[in-house]
């Protein structure tokens, strides 16, 4: 058998094997995809990851392999972290898991340098995986979204009244749920503006500044979309401002965040895409 077929043989077996060892956590994934609205785009991740991967091809091949026993060290240390998640049925520690055995096996099988074009695909993986805390956050978001809202309506002179995540006007009531805490937004553009510092050429300080960004954005997006769909059914009614401005407003946030982004990337310095991607 040649070299390459081997190659090819004992990469199949490997896949074949990890798959089988790691099952039970790519269910829990595809099930919180499915059912955790705060990682619905978990789908798309590991397809980000891949595009990266395929777009840095060239480069993978300049480099060569370059086997380093290290990696020995990093399939190990997953191992028994993969181990120490069953035993506690702690599936997002089994996740990470998984990355890190994926960095090592790229250590071992194609060295150091190799591995660092790697890098980024690889860390990209961990904004698929859920983080155990993150519904603990909502009810602050939601607590603070009502407040500001009824603050911006207040200053617009539309009397309203807010007592915790619930939001009076005249004639009608609102409670900001988890659904409009932002933190949905807050999760995604996060995904996103990791993304954007990936593929953006720039400075690390404006890169830096445009990570840092993410989170204000989202929920300045957020505010706005609260506060419009107050104003929206102060003026012509609940039912309305729920049936039509609600429904389908979750787009238009998004969109509003992205435009934001793109204006941020542009104050500081980070226009242009960066031609190894």
């Amino acid at each position: 058998m040649s070299g390459t077929k081997r190659d090819v043989v004992g990469g199949v077996i490997i896949l074949v094997l990890v798959t089988l060892l790691f099952w039970s956590t790519f269910v829990w994934l595809v099930y919180n995809w499915l059912n955790n609205s705060y990682y619905s785009h978990g789908f798309l991740v590991p397809f980000i990851s891949g595009f990266f991967l395929w777009r840095r091809r060239e480069a993978f091949a300049r480099d060569g392999r370059e086997p380093s026993n290290l990696g020995l060290l990093v399939v190990g240390a997953s191992l028994v972290g993969f181990l120490v998640a069953q035993v506690w049925q702690a599936y997002h520690v089994s996740a990470v898991a998984f990355i890190v055995l994926l960095g090592g096996l790229a250590l071992y099988t194609l060295g150091v340098k190799a591995t660092r074009r790697l890098a980024f695909p690889l860390a990209f993986l961990f904004f698929m995986i859920p983080l155990p805390f993150i519904n603990r956050l909502s009810p602050a978001l939601e607590s603070f979204t009502a407040t500001i809202s009824t603050a911006v309506v207040s200053f617009l002179g539309i009397p309203a009244v807010n007592q915790g995540s619930q939001i009076r006007l005249p004639g009608s009531s609102f409670v900001v749920g988890a659904a409009c805490s932002g933190l949905n937004s807050v999760v995604a553009l996060a995904t996103l503006v990791v993304v954007f510092v990936y593929i953006l050429e720039g400075s690390y300080r404006a890169k830096a500044i445009l990570l840092a960004m993410a989170v204000p954005i989202a929920l300045v997006a957020n505010l706005v979309r609260v506060s419009a769909l107050l104003v929206i059914a102060h003026f012509f009614g609940a039912e309305v401002g729920m049936r039509y401005f609600h429904d389908y407003s979750s787009p238009v946030l998004f969109l509003l965040a992205f435009v934001l982004l793109i204006l941020v990337s542009r104050l500081v310095g980070c226009s242009e895409i960066r031609r190894d991607i």
